[in-house]
């Protein structure tokens, strides 16, 4: 049931297009979605039955806000905006991973045939996206023996391997006419776009000579490259006499899931698919008008000729701001593509059930656990911090982030703490509270639904504190070690110590989410020790003055490397000859003295 704050608001919505943003109880935007009636739109969330994630959306939706559009297409493109700003929990998130490979003829006076990652305003010629860097490769060798331009570093006054095997025009030795390169180059464009005919003429005709004059290995040579052609472009084509570069988008939903696949049509073959699996929170023409905007949006995206997609999806709102056509084909060769690419999508759906239900108890169904046992909702995120010192110097502390069961570790960050705090545990919780969640409330991030502390109540009730300070709603609970220092329980905000079956998936989440974070941490604090073990061991050499030491640090990191870097290498920090001959001596004496003391004491250890 909606609240009354809510129920006021969804009085004054107005019937015109636009841009809703569903907030949660800390005001964090947690859903983006657009509208042709704002009124009837919002309104559908609050006044019918909903399941899956839809539902939980709802149920953490205390808020809302709008914009009003004077257009459809300004709120699709307004709602792809806010969603590239916010990042909202609940919106369909794109888990690209990075670029496809591409081939590129680089615009140089001597033209070379490379791999590229990405797309760049360089004025080369790129062609692809290869499904993978070894179909890339494979090309790229093919049409480097064929059609070869230039394989060496330039000009060296002698003729490179390359040229001797026939795969270099000879930049090395001579200036090669542009006529040469651009022949080479135009047979290479032409191949690469699909146009085969020639290549396979020209091979053939070359296979011929070498038999005809018993040169029987490089006509083998030339029957290989006939069958490269024949198994990896010509078995590929689905559409016949077909060129136009072309997307097909089409999806399979079931249980509040669904499944995008997504076929690449180049040169009438079908380049490559992706696909990806998403939890539904809206209606799926909404999400999959929403997937393909934000797909087009991305860094490096490529835009075809045209875009395919299934009936009811919004074609002209989507050509509109794609600024390409998008259609959806009735008949025909790309009506089957269409209807293939669904196949595809759900046999991907049903395999994702399964893993699903093998999966979820250990890891969605361990976190509910550990929030059953807390009395605080279901969630899909803990954090969790713990400090590491030596002897109250030195002293970190870390983060470690599990979503959905799982660690994630883009989202893991390091502290070194800025205020004294000698071995007070309870003024290093403060700190890094502060410090975490007041970044997060300013750039208007998403909050865990959880906050677990390596440790006990000192650190718990220290959490609390600085939550409250900011007035920022976020359970915290610790996690507590026996003796042993192992898991043992898991301690609330009221002091209790809460029972886990040592059995239970739960358990082995929170020992996971504990061992981790304390890795974590111990990590990250004998990189920094060892940073100023270094620091400390420079200062006395002298004529080593501050800067000169963080200039050797920046440079070379470890006494061991400044031990086997040159005199000149030293020197070229800036250091004068004496100093630098000075610091290599004695760093090498000191790196000599500790290896010294390792042999003793693992000789020691033996006996």
């Amino acid at each position: 049931m909606a609240s009354e704050l809510i129920e006021q608001k969804l009085a004054l919505l107005p019937s015109q297009p636009g841009s809703y943003q569903m907030k949660d109880k800390n005001g964090k935007i947690i859903y983006v979605g657009k509208a042709k009636n704002l009124k009837n739109r919002v309104r559908s969330y609050f006044k019918a039955e909903h399941t899956g994630k839809t539902a939980e959306l709802v149920a953490n939706i205390h808020d809302f806000e709008f914009i009003v559009t004077n257009s459809d297409k300004e709120a699709f493109l307004l709602e792809n905006t806010l969603i590239k700003r916010y990042r909202p929990y609940f919106n369909i998130r794109l888990k690209f991973s990075g670029s496809y490979p591409y081939i590129e003829i680089t615009n140089e006076r001597d033209p070379r045939l490379i791999l590229a990652n990405t797309l760049k305003h360089d004025h080369g010629t790129y062609f692809g996206p290869y499904p993978n860097v070894y179909a890339a490769s494979e090309t790229l060798h093919f049409l480097e023996m064929t059609y070869p331009l230039r394989r060496c570093n330039g000009y060296q006054g002698r003729p490179c391997l390359y040229y001797s095997m026939g795969q270099c025009l000879g930049a090395c030795w001579r200036t090669v006419p542009q006529e040469e390169y651009q022949k080479n180059i135009d047979s290479i464009t032409r191949f690469l776009n699909g146009e085969t005919g020639k290549a396979i003429s020209d091979i053939k005709k070359k296979m011929k000579r070498a038999s005809d004059s018993t040169e029987y290995e490089l006509a083998a040579d030339f029957r290989d490259r006939l069958k490269f052609i024949d198994q990896t472009v010509e078995s590929q084509r689905v559409l016949q006499n077909d060129h136009t570069p072309r997307d097909l988008f089409n999806f399979y939903m079931d249980k509040g899931w669904m499944t995008i696949e997504i076929f690449f049509l180049r040169q009438g073959r079908l380049l490559r698919q992706q696909k990806e699996t998403l939890a539904l929170a809206d209606s799926v023409k909404e999400e999959l008008e929403s997937y393909i905007q934000q797909f087009y949006s991305q860094k490096n995206a490529q835009k075809p000729k045209e875009v395919l997609v299934p009936k009811n999806v919004d074609t002209k709102l989507l050509a509109e701001t794609l600024e390409i056509p998008v259609r959806t084909p009735v008949r025909g060769e790309k009506r089957d593509l269409l209807k293939l690419a669904a196949k595809n999508a759900r046999i991907t759906l049903e395999d994702k059930f399964r893993l699903m239900e093998l999966n979820e108890e250990k890891t969605t169904g361990a976190m509910k656990e550990i929030t059953d046992a807390l009395k605080i909702p279901h969630g899909h995120r803990f954090e969790a911090f713990d400090h590491s010192n030596t002897q109250g110097s030195n002293y970190v502390s870390a983060l470690v982030v599990f979503e959905d069961g799982l660690p994630n570790k883009n989202l893991y960050r390091r502290y070194k703490l800025r205020t004294p705090t000698g071995q007070d545990e309870a003024k290093a919780t403060f700190e890094v509270i502060t410090r975490r969640y007041t970044r997060l409330r300013d750039e208007g991030q998403m909050y865990p639904d959880l906050i677990l502390m390596d440790g006990g109540e000192i650190q718990l009730h220290s959490a609390e504190a600085a939550l409250r300070k900011l007035d920022i709603d976020i359970p915290v609970a610790a996690m507590v070690k026996n003796d042993k220092h192992q898991t043992a329980d898991l301690l609330n905000s009221r002091g209790e110590n809460l029972f886990l079956d040592p059995h239970s998936q739960g358990f082995y989440l929170l020992q996971r989410i504990q061992d981790e974070v304390h890795r974590f941490v111990i990590t990250f604090h004998r990189q920094l020790r060892t940073k100023t073990n270094l620091s400390s061991r420079l200062d006395e050499i002298a004529g080593i003055g501050p800067k000169s030491r963080v200039k050797l640090m920046r440079r070379f990191g470890s006494l061991p490397k400044i031990a086997d870097a040159s005199i000149e290498d030293i020197e070229a920090l800036g250091i004068g000859e004496k100093v630098a001959t000075l610091v290599k001596v004695s760093v090498s004496a000191m790196v000599k003295s500790e290896n010294k003391k390792i042999i003793a004491k693992r000789k020691f250890e033996k006996e």
